[in-house]
């Protein structure tokens, strides 16, 4: 049976609360338990699929499909345990799935209450396959006394009465602003934030406190009192360099140790941090740099790429360079000549989107890519940008252009060579869709089979010519053009098992050009980078001594 650990955030919210549980999990994890992490959204949004990359970053995408908060990315990252749809939950999901039971008829006619059957739906989500770990970490986002959260600190409180003594804690993370005119610490909010959390009826038992620096003994000692923990469970999570500095920063201010000793796990396992300490290694002793050019249309919010981000990290890592990436908005290029912008870049990245606006840039940087021989990898929507520019200038299909593009403008104006998806299979199954199908959850979501050519640029990175990744997408590049584009000198190096879909297409006589249709980001971590990253990132060095 698992223990829970409830991680709660106080004061203000971006504080970290995913890092820190993806941190602790590795901690653990490094002492021989199994873990699995969940993120539990207050938010009414069924999913965070339709929300606005401005609203809420990334969504990441699991392999069964699901649709999640990029917290997920973070938990995966760290513990390399492949996230489930059972493990990202919102309001919205719960208040879906209560009001779906009473239509049914599933509470026999009785009013329908925020507890028990709310709180019963939010209790029956956290004990999902409790069975399978020794620990079940349960982030809940937001901040204590949010209204829309208050369902899930009732039920975790509930939670944690309903589960044998001993078998849950609660870890809080709070912040401690450092005012800089009077030179103090101030750890009042943290008290408001706890005495909040104890008046719904909530005890910490591990108190972690932000701060820009060192918390000192007289201030430690105080949140202790006043808070009522033991003053070696105040963990102080300083800002770091680096989020991958995280689990040792974290062990070394005692997080698993504090957590350990709250459940009573005495004597602990002595954790091995070897994978960690390399990582470390690697992320601040790089032999080199190069620089990535990523560009795209949600650029104001670096959170909205979070993976892509990472993952090139990640691929620095596995080459021992540090990746200066920098952000560019492809609209710039509809206005202005891309080249006095990417000339002093060793390679460039085109990752996904939706919508027209920014397209006609994506496809900008796709040609100078193509043109001046450098590095190219383009993820989705980046993919088909690159087809498209390659249909209009080299396969002279001068009004190319996406199915996407003319449901949105509400007129043809192209050539279809990106379409709507309207079947593909699953599995056994054939799944169909629609244009006018409801948004949420209808694109080709999850983990499918690419089939790779054996003589490939991809199968020679991949080392295999079957291959699993995750998509999130529902236009897609017609094969109907494959003929006319492979005669250009364009290669559709990667299909679906049954031939019709195109997953990957690159250059034949380009140093580095490849376009993918699925997402490898999400499946790249700091201790196992993803191949295309890694070899993407190599290119790019290669470009780098050259000049």
């Amino acid at each position: 049976m698992a223990r829970f650990i409830f991680i709660t955030g106080g004061v203000v919210s971006s504080l970290g609360k995913g890092l820190a549980s993806a941190a602790l999990g590795a901690l653990l994890q490094a002492r021989g338990f199994t873990v699995r992490l969940r993120k539990l959204d207050p938010y009414l949004n069924v999913d965070p699929g339709t929300m606005s990359p401005f609203e809420h970053g990334e969504v990441f995408v699991t392999d069964d499909g699901a649709e999640t908060d990029l917290d997920l990315g973070h938990y995966e990252r760290f513990t390399g345990v492949a996230a489930r749809a059972t493990d990202s939950i919102s309001s919205g999901r719960i208040y879906s799935n209560v009001l779906e039971r009473e239509r049914r008829g599933d509470y026999l006619g009785k009013t329908i209450q925020v507890i028990p059957h709310v709180t019963n739906e939010i209790k029956d989500f956290i004990a999902t396959g409790e069975d399978e770990v020794d620990f079940m970490l349960c982030e809940i986002g937001g901040t204590v006394g949010d209204i829309e959260g208050l369902p899930f600190f009732e039920a975790i409180r509930q939670f944690s009465q309903d589960k044998p003594r001993g078998q849950c804690i609660f870890m809080h993370l709070t912040l401690l602003p450092y005012i800089k005119a009077s030179g103090e610490l101030k750890t009042k909010p943290t008290q408001h934030s706890v005495k909040e959390l104890r008046s719904i009826g909530i005890a910490p038992d591990v108190l972690v406190c932000r701060s820009e620096g060192p918390i000192p003994a007289k201030e430690r000692e105080k949140l202790a009192l006043f808070c009522n923990v033991r003053p070696d469970s105040v963990i102080a999570a300083q800002d770091l360099k680096s989020i991958y500095e995280a689990p040792l920063a974290y062990h070394r201010e005692g997080l698993d140790q504090a957590v350990l000793d709250a459940f009573q796990i005495n004597p602990a396992p002595k954790p091995d941090l070897s994978k960690w300490e390399d990582v470390s290694d690697r992320v601040f002793n790089a032999e080199g740099e190069v620089r990535v050019a990523i560009v795209g249309k949600y650029t104001q919010l670096e959170d909205a790429y979070k993976s892509i981000a990472e993952a090139l990290t990640h691929g620095g890592m596995a080459n021992r360079v540090k990746v200066k990436a920098e952000w560019i908005d492809a609209e710039i290029f509809e206005r202005e000549d891309p080249g006095p912008w990417l000339e002093g870049f060793n390679a460039i990245l085109v990752p996904g989107g939706f919508g027209e606006r920014g397209t006609e840039g994506k496809m900008k940087a796709a040609q100078f890519a193509r043109t001046r021989g450098v590095p190219y990898l383009g993820i989705c929507l980046g993919m088909q940008m690159a087809v498209i520019e390659a249909a209009r200038n080299v396969a002279e299909l001068h009004d190319a252009g996406s199915e996407e593009f003319d449901h949105e403008a509400g007129k043809k104006r192209f050539t279809p060579v990106v379409y709507h998806l309207k079947e593909w299979v699953q599995g056994n199954a054939m799944v169909k869709r629609k244009i006018g199908d409801d948004k949420g959850g209808t694109m080709r979501l999850g983990s499918y089979t690419a089939h790779l050519l054996k003589d490939s640029k991809v199968a020679g990175i991949y080392g295999s010519t079957v291959i699993e990744e995750r998509h999130r997408h529902r236009y897609e590049v017609d094969i109907k053009y494959r003929k006319q584009l492979e005669a250009c000198g364009m290669v559709f190096s990667g299909m679906s098992p049954d031939g019709r879909l195109p997953e990957i297409v690159e250059w034949k006589d380009h140093p580095w050009f490849i376009g993918v249709q699925f997402h490898p980001e999400l499946k790249s971590k700091p201790f196992a980078p993803h191949p295309l990253f890694a070899d993407f990132v190599r290119a790019a060095v290669e470009v780098s001594r050259l000049v």
